[in-house]
């Protein structure tokens, strides 16, 4: 069998799905609709704002479907009259009701971004960084009621750097997400497909980010905080206070070093060494509210951080 013989519905929304759907175009795939969140208003201006798999879908003439609830009958309906023999899910936005479920005879092919039973949810890419693992990976996994618990299929992975991001990590593992479902959908064609099913015991979760799980706590060891601040790097970001004012931190290292958990040891143009609970954090780059973020020589001649300055106060 080859890829043009199946009928393909593919559902993303952001950036982190385009390495995949690009993939799909390339082998020939019959990709009969693309799914995709509705249009929304985005950043300061609050310009509405097409999402990324839409513009790919629509500059290689793949008709597009937006619903706002995937739940909503008639969602469902259009979907069957496309009679997909296979729908491909990276990063669609919207959890997958049994009724959609069980339209493709193929099944719904999942593409996540961790080495499952770890890390299921909304957040797996950030929660692998902030736990300090050093391994990775994608998952393909064959989609049912539960939230990620489906059966595996292929597996990839792939090393986290010790200074990594999850910006960083996030390209990576989108082409990466693209090679997995290649050899996913290649042993779909093949008829080798053997799903593998997780082993419950050893699940951990990956919960949808918010702001406030980038507050500093300047007791913990500089290893955790080094871990959390390149975890949550771009979103949600990092940070602690300084005077009451808010104060964003990002591209830190790990000093040897002590003193009293929050406070300033030291300010040069290699960085601004914090106090932790256990060790330093150097940190490189600071954001004060409406300005840009800069390198910490750059930010220190307009911000001096004499030894001593308190910071999280």
């Amino acid at each position: 069998m080859q890829p043009a013989a199946i009928r393909t519905v593919f559902m993303g929304t952001p950036e982190f799905a385009l390495p995949t759907l690009q993939g799909l175009i390339d082998a020939g795939v019959d990709l009969v609709g693309i799914y995709t969140q509705p249009d929304r208003p985005k950043g300061r201006g609050k310009q509405v704002a097409v999402p990324p798999v839409k513009e790919l879908a629509l500059n290689h003439g793949i008709p597009v479907f937006q619903p706002p609830k995937l739940r909503a009958p008639e969602a469902a309906a259009d979907l069957e009259d496309l009679a997909p023999d296979l729908i491909v899910v990276v990063a669609y936005g919207q959890i997958l009701p049994k009724r959609v479920l069980d339209i493709p005879r193929y099944g719904c092919i999942n593409v996540h971004a961790s080495l499952l039973p770890k890390y299921r949810g909304a957040a797996p890419i950030n929660k692998a960084i902030m736990e300090g693992e050093t391994e990775t990976g994608i998952t393909t996994m064959l989609m049912d009621a539960g939230l990620d618990t489906g059966d595996m299929l292929v597996k990839r992975s792939l090393a986290i750097g010790p200074d990594e991001t999850a910006g960083e990590l996030h390209d990576r593992l989108a082409r990466l997400g693209r090679e997995t479902m290649e050899e996913t959908l290649r042993q779909l064609c093949a008829g080798e497909l053997a799903p593998e099913k997780q082993d419950d015991n050893l699940t951990s979760y990956a919960p949808m980010l918010k702001k406030e799980d980038g507050r500093l706590d300047w007791s913990r060891p500089a290893d955790e905080l080094h871990n959390l601040v390149r975890g949550l790097d771009p979103w949600p970001g990092a940070y602690t206070t300084l005077n009451g004012q808010l104060l964003k931190v990002a591209r830190t290292r790990v000093a040897a070093g002590s003193g009293a958990p929050g406070s300033v040891v030291a300010a040069d143009q290699e960085g601004v060494c914090v106090a932790c609970g256990d060790g330093l954090l150097v940190v490189g780059e600071l954001q004060l509210p409406g300005r840009k973020r800069l390198a910490a020589a750059d930010f220190l001649r307009g911000q001096p951080l004499p030894a001593g300055t308190r910071l999280g106060d």
